[in-house]
């Protein structure tokens, strides 16, 4: 009889990651029936997953009965949490990824994989304050690991789908156009491509969980500095893209104002801190290497993906 693997945010980029590489694998899909919640089945990308056999099952954090009726059964749940800017993103973070935790023991699931982030505010020593969603996520991890559950963990990089709309190049006025931030070009940043590769390390975890058990695993491709992005950009577009560093306070005004300090923040700390903190490197060098398939690099993913320039 296969095992159940509950996923939660189905429809979204890493739950349907991992939908598509359980699927896809040849072991893992006769190992595991698949189970997806969202809070909406009757969407189109709900339709589609049941059309590929996975089971869809109505689910919101907001409702704790409704997380442990869809953890019913489970050998083992996938659980995300959706950030949102609204000056409470901790605040969000902690009572949504406990909640999801605190299903998956009352349905006495017994394994648990949970997307997580580095905690800024621990690694800058307190220094910065307003990472909401990297520290919430964080303190959630600390908390899962207390709980009678065998876990295991994922960090996500930066989005490459980000390229796209929040972190897109904009028009100069003379034909070129310019990938702009406040933070030096030799700053880095680990890149996934979310919805082609988060499953690829949530397999890894899926084919040996004892190997992986406590662990977390640096989801990243590689390290890319601005300079290198905008490069590769200008590369696979065929047009002109500089990377401008502009004063912090000019490039606030890009943003809406709920957003202002926690981005700010965020950049600072992968400049200062680097994204993993200590030895960011070596952990995206090592959890790279455990993906189960090949990782999609930033030249292959502008290729698929032009830039609307």
């Amino acid at each position: 009889m296969s095992k159940l693997l509950v996923i939660t945010g189905a429809t979204g980029q890493q739950g349907g990651s991992i939908i598509e590489s359980v699927l896809g694998d040849a072991r893992l899909k006769e190992e595991y029936s698949l189970r997806g919640t969202t809070r909406s089945p009757s969407t189109a990308k709900a339709q589609e997953l049941i059309k590929k056999g996975v089971e869809i099952v109505q689910a919101d954090v907001d409702d704790p009965g409704s997380l442990r009726k869809a953890f019913e059964g489970a050998h083992t749940v996938f659980a995300t949490t959706v950030t949102v800017y609204d000056g409470h993103a901790y605040e969000h973070e902690v009572t949504h990824g406990r909640a999801l935790a605190d299903a998956a023991v009352a349905a006495r699931a017994p394994f648990y994989i949970y997307s997580s982030l580095p905690n800024a505010g621990k690694i800058s020593g307190g220094k910065l304050q307003n990472m909401g969603h990297f520290d919430g996520k964080e303190e959630v991890e600390q908390y899962v690991r207390t709980l009678p559950l065998r876990s295991a963990f994922i960090a996500p990089g930066c989005f490459m789908s980000n390229f796209y709309d929040s972190m897109a190049p904009h028009p100069v006025g003379d034909g070129t156009y310019a990938l702009a931030n406040f933070v030096r070009p030799s700053v880095k940043l680990p890149l996934i491509d979310t919805k082609g590769d988060t499953g690829k390390w949530v397999a890894a975890i899926l084919a040996d969980f004892a190997k992986y058990e406590g662990k977390v695993l640096s989801c990243a491709t590689a390290l890319y500095s601005f300079q290198e992005i905008a490069d590769a950009m200008s590369k696979a577009a065929g047009k002109t893209v500089v990377y401008q560093q502009l004063p912090e306070e000019t490039w606030r005004q890009f943003l809406p104002p709920l957003m202002r300090d926690h981005v700010a923040e965020m950049l600072l700390y992968f400049q200062e801190y680097g994204y993993y903190g200590e030895d960011t490197e070596e952990k995206v060098q090592w959890s790279a290497a455990q993906a189960r398939g090949k990782l999609t690099a930033l030249d292959q993913y502008l290729a698929e993906n032009p830039l609307k320039l």
